[in-house]
């Protein structure tokens, strides 16, 4: 439903002053074109906000920008906020952008909103019966930034007036405060007004808007006694008498609407403003509004009473016939009664569709509603709900009247509530949903409904306040015979309720308690998988080798044929990953995990183990792998909505991928997108602790200390321990950070915590934590012997995990803290590892270290391609402090930086697709090197550079081969 500001009294009346507001207000229009006096310049838009208490004629303000805005030829669209309509979620959005959408058949719909139709769609109102996936806040948010900014686009140039918008919906009004900054890029002029004192705080950059986005808030001023003397001789002539303007300035302090409305009720009674009339016209201003507009109302009967105190209580967009319905009266009565109104400049003819009413003024209508005696207004919103249901107009309006309803244990109004509240969560409003919800629990429902609305209130409060669902989950569980199923959706969404607000030792134990009491096989199966989860997350997991264990049984005995199952299997395969089993084991068990599919949105799964799924592949030198997976899984999780923290954590962790194969500064620009949604989705915290700890140690690889630093402090990061497993591990990340800073000893003994902490728990993967070669290097000057030991057992757990990129890093490690002559073969070898593994920094890291040792041992022509080679990869990967590195130690050596030798690309050029396939085959290096004309070592450069491009070690290389594409001819 479209509305348009509310019109100003019939005739064509000047904004007394108001040309400063008027002069910005031309200003900003003028920008918005792209050429003035027939020379172009850049369409620039922005915000005009014009504020001030009621009744001080904002509404006029934008009524006069309208028309000069179509004056220009602009687009123009409205909303306006509504006292009654605040608990409609998105009122004030449908209001704005249902009727440039009104004119498209579906089909061109569909198209304008293209893979935004399904997440959107029900908060714009275009379906009446939306989809049964439910899109989170932040995804309909940035829908709706999409739609806008094609609207701004396609109609340019498009102004947006919005009225009233201290009383628009939270959901509106947030969105809009988000988007408004967007207008200065776009041709687009955002026109609103408010009253200041009662703007809530979702608005609150409308009050103190950014700099670029152009003026301050114009607070509009009283009327001088002059221009109030200008309006009333405007109606009553040139001869009123000083004394009377005057008089009448007094009465209405000033305030535009009061004296408008003065005076249009001093021309009906004739009045020519002599003092014989002071009395009438005090009469008539006390009328204008407050008691004596009810006493002035009382007078026109019973049935005209009736009908305007139904139209109060309908709010915005009158429609004659419900508000008829309401105050129980007859069509003829009803019309009867419509005409005084109008007549006594109450009502309007509004400007919706069909033949609706409004009110003259907001003050008018709320001083109306606020006469009506509570318990009468109680009946008529009553009344009201019954109306709208039966008029078709959907829940969510009927549901908004029953809210100012007294509880009575009503079923129906418990079934309107709740179907509200679905309705507002498919519209991406959970907080309108659990008002629903709050409501229909106190109605109260039937004992037999009380578990699942309960249960559905904990799921609207999921992303809002999850202690709230932790409470109203547990109170749920006490209710009698719960259906299985509902009761393990209950627990499972207890659990996660509890891990979000860093419960995961409760997580845990509920779970494993409902594994014992479950009865039924797949319901138990169920939740002994989550009871693995939440326990493999938990830092403080007592005995995570009997867990280990059980769970290795557990996954022998079932074959994968179930989505429990499944789980199951996933979570195996990265037990066995953390725990440093042989890597075929980890990718057998993910691979047998994902044959049957993993959803990233299951409703009562969570993501927890597809994504860990994921990552097996990554720690086990398969990124590409791990990739792909992910783009699945987020593009999965984008087409239902949901782009909180599920986007937050998933580009965070994509992020993380591309650090690991070396790709550092797409892996920066890509944890900073997630970093930056987590810092505006509420509850993101999980998510903000991946992204600090990814960023931080990404900056540390391309040598940015400082920044780094600058980032921990201001996140807190090594100050705070989480008590749910974050990757990187936080605390060895930090030492990363302390090493680079020089503060070995602090690393040291913070190393040796985190050490201590997973040997307890038997996870001795280098892949996953290094913490022993960071300690190793910590350790190299004070205790070089300890040093060493670390190293070597580091190089011990790699080899027996079996990732060449995890066994090349520790060689590289034991080989800088060995030294001497040893060193040398420690880092050929660590560089032949390397070069069999897509970790692009790591292999540039172990080059420029192995050929720093050779120059130290004089051994300058091979130290030279070492370095060569290592400032070349430092250069591609981003890594700036290593190749600066790389380039001191050429000029120690007396050498000079070569020219780069090819450009950085991802695609295969022919002779590395030739030896790929030759390898993948199973042919030795010999055959392809002849094959090629190329030696064996040549080969080797070839195929490591495959490795790295396609994401992938040799023995992944022939099923990455198959997706990867071939180069042009």
């Amino acid at each position: 439903m479209a509305y348009e500001l509310r019109q100003p009294p019939p005739g064509s009346r000047p904004l007394l002053e108001r040309r400063k507001e008027l002069r910005a207000l031309d200003e900003a229009l003028t920008d918005l074109r792209d050429r003035v006096d027939g020379v172009p310049q850049a369409p620039r838009g922005g915000l005009l906000a014009f504020t001030g208490p009621a009744g001080m004629g904002k509404t006029a303000l934008l009524t006069e920008a309208r028309a000069r805005a179509q004056a220009h030829g602009f687009t123009v669209l409205s909303g306006r906020g509504g006292e009654k309509e605040q608990e409609l979620a998105f009122h004030v959005v449908r209001q704005l952008v249902q009727p440039a959408l009104a004119a498209m058949d579906e089909t061109r719909l569909r198209a304008f909103l293209g893979s935004w139709h399904d997440i959107v769609a029900a908060a714009l109102g275009l379906v009446a019966a939306p989809g049964g996936h439910m899109p989170d806040p932040t995804g309909v948010r940035d829908g709706l930034d999409w739609v806008m900014t094609r609207l701004a686009v396609q109609q340019a140039p498009l102004v947006l007036l919005l009225d009233d918008l201290h009383w628009a919906d939270a959901e509106s009004l947030s969105w809009l405060a988000a988007f408004a900054p967007r207008a200065v890029d776009l041709s687009l002029l955002m026109v609103v007004a408010y009253r200041p004192d009662e703007l809530p705080l979702e608005g609150a950059a409308f009050s103190s808007p950014a700099a670029d986005l152009g003026n301050r808030p114009f607070t509009l001023a009283p009327l001088s006694a002059a221009a109030v003397a200008r309006i009333i001789r405007d109606e009553v002539g040139e001869d009123a008498e000083e004394e009377f303007c005057e008089e009448c300035y007094e009465v209405t302090s000033g305030t535009p609407f009061a004296a408008v409305e003065l005076a249009i009720r001093l021309g009906e009674r004739s009045l020519r403003g002599t003092s014989e009339d002071l009395p009438a016209m005090r009469d008539l201003a006390a009328a204008v509004q407050g008691p004596g507009l009810i006493e002035r109302l009382q007078g026109y009967g019973t049935s005209t009473v009736r009908f305007a105190y139904a139209a109060a209580v309908l709010g915005q967009s009158i429609s004659p016939e419900l508000a008829a319905r309401i105050a129980a009266i007859g069509s003829t009565a009803a019309a009867e009664a419509a005409d005084r109104l109008r007549a006594a400049r109450i009502l309007a003819d509004g400007d919706g569709p069909g033949d609706t009413l409004e009110f003259v003024h907001p003050l008018i209508a709320t001083t109306i509603y606020r006469s009506i005696r509570p318990s009468l207004r109680e009946g008529l919103h009553n009344s009201a709900a019954e109306a709208v249901r039966a008029a078709g107009l959907g829940p969510a309006a009927a549901a908004r009247h029953l809210l100012d309803v007294p509880c009575e244990g009503n079923t129906e109004a418990v079934a309107c509530l709740r179907e509200a509240a679905r309705a507002y969560l498919r519209s991406g409003a959970p907080e309108a949903a659990r008002r629903m919800l709050n409501r229909a629990l106190q109605e109260p429902p039937l004992p037999e409904q009380r578990a699942a609305l309960l249960h559905e209130l904990a799921c609207a409060t999921f992303l809002i306040k999850p202690t709230a669902t932790v409470t109203h989950l547990r109170e749920a569980l006490t209710e009698p015979d719960i259906e299985p199923e509902l009761r393990a959706s209950m627990v499972y969404r207890l659990t996660q309720a509890l891990a979000h607000t860093d419960r995961m030792a409760e997580a845990a134990t509920v779970a494993a308690d409902e594994a014992q009491r479950a009865a039924h096989p797949r319901i138990r199966l169920r939740m002994q998988a989550d009871h693995f989860v939440w326990s493999a997350f938990r830092t403080d997991e007592r005995d995570s080798a009997a867990r280990s264990r059980s769970l290795a049984r557990l996954a022998d005995r079932i074959t994968g044929r179930g989505l429990e199952e499944r789980y199951i299997l996933g979570l195996r395969a990265w037990d066995a990953m953390m725990c440093g089993e042989p890597r075929d084991t980890a990718l057998a068990y993910a691979e047998e995990a994902l044959r049957g599919g993993l959803s990233w949105t299951h409703e009562n799964r969570g993501f927890e183990v597809p994504v860990s799924v994921a990552l097996v592949f990554m720690y086990c030198d398969r990124p590409r792998r791990a990739e792909e997976l992910f783009a699945r899984g987020m593009a999965e999780c984008a087409s239902k909505g949901w782009r909180g923290s599920h986007l937050a954590l998933g580009q965070t962790l994509s992020a993380y991928i591309r650090y690991r194969r070396g790709c550092l500064a797409e892996a920066e620009n890509l944890v900073r997108e997630g970093l930056g949604i987590a810092d505006r989705v509420e509850g993101a915290v999980p998510a903000q602790w991946f992204a600090v700890g990814i960023l931080i140690q990404t900056l540390l690889a391309r040598g940015r200390v400082v920044a780094a630093r600058r980032l921990a402090d201001r996140y807190r990061y090594g100050d705070v321990i989480p008590n749910a497993v974050i990757y990187p591990d936080p605390r060895t990340v930090f030492a990363e950070l302390l090493l680079a800073e020089g503060r070995a000893e602090e690393a040291a003994s913070l190393l040796s915590d985190v050490g201590e902490w997973l040997e307890g728990r038997e996870w001795r993967n280098p892949a996953w934590c290094p913490w022993q070669l960071g300690l190793a290097r910590a350790l190299a000057r004070s205790a070089p012997d300890r040093a060493v030991h670390h190293a070597r057992d580091a190089v011990k757990r790699a080899r027996d995990f079996g990732a060449a990129s995890a066994i090349g890093q520790a060689l590289h490690t034991q080989a800088e803290v060995t030294g001497g002559e040893a060193a040398l073969e420690l880092h050929a070898q660590a560089v032949d590892h390397l070069q069999r593994s897509p970790a692009a920094y790591e292999l540039a890291r172990a080059l420029v270290g192995h050929g720093s040792a050779l120059a130290r041992d004089g051994r300058l022509h091979d130290a030279a391609d070492r370095l060569y080679q290592g400032l070349e990869g430092a250069v591609h990967c981003g890594a700036e402090g290593l190749a600066a590195r790389a380039r001191r130690e050429l000029s120690a050596a007396g050498l000079r930086p070569l020219p780069l030798r090819y450009a950085q690309t991802d695609t295969l050029t022919a002779q590395e697709r030739k030896a790929a396939e030759g390898t993948a085959r199973g042919e030795p290096a010999a055959t392809v090197a002849r094959e090629l004309r190329l030696t064996e070592q040549g080969v080797r450069q070839l195929l490591s550079s495959v490795y790295r491009k396609i994401g992938t070690d040799a023995p992944g290389l022939a099923e990455a081969l198959r997706t990867f594409p071939r180069p042009r001819p």
